[in-house]
This record gives structure tokens, sequence and C-alpha cells, in this order.
């Protein structure tokens, strides 16, 4: 369809012939099959996700971590498709002690 224009014009013509012929088609489908609707669901999440993590890719924008002695890893299925870039983004706790309570005065 992508090198025949012509052949993409008729199938476009014939998928939008058969959708006004059979309206409401998707919406009763996706009613008497609900698993099936959340698992396309959950792959247009992955796909979303895919594409935004795409452009990001080559991209040079990243916070001067020099100064810092920490590493960034980023681990898990969504890295693999981060390949030549320099910008992570992460959620982390800072836990800084609790001052010490004084002790208490004991009585003699």
């Amino acid at each position: 369809m992508e090198s025949d224009a012509e052949y993409a014009q008729v199938v476009g013509d014939s998928r939008r012939k058969w959708r006004e012929a059979h309206p409401g088609y998707s919406r009763r489908y996706r009613e008497r099959h609900p698993a099936v609707a959340e698992r396309n669901r959950r792959q247009q999440r992955r796909r979303d996700q895919k594409r935004r993590l795409q452009n990001l890719a080559k991209n040079n924008l990243a916070l001067d971590l020099k100064r810092c002695a920490a590493e960034v890893w980023l681990l898990g299925p969504a890295g693999e498709d981060l390949a030549k870039n320099n910008l992570a983004s992460c959620q982390f706790f800072i836990f800084q002690p609790l001052a010490p309570v004084p002790a208490a005065a004991h009585g003699s």
C-alpha cells in the first residue's frame, strides 16, 4: 500500500464502505470482548510509550552530572529504546537522618 497509491485508495474506500454498512460494529465488538479490548489498550499504551522514548533518542539535553558522584542506570525493557541518549528521568527519595533526640534528664 505504501508503494501503490491507487491500491491504497481502493483499500481505503473498501474499508470506508464496510464501516458505513456496519455502523456500531467496533463498539459492539469491544463490549462483547472486554479481554480483547483491554489487551488492545495495554498494547496501545506500550506503543505510545515506545514512541515517546523514540522521540528522546539522540536528545542531548542533560543535567550536568559531573559534579555528582552518583551514577544513573536506566534498567528495564524501556532502556533498550534509548540508544545514544543521555537524558534520564527518574524518581528517587532522599532520606535524611533524623536529628538525635536529646537525652532525657535523669533525676537523682
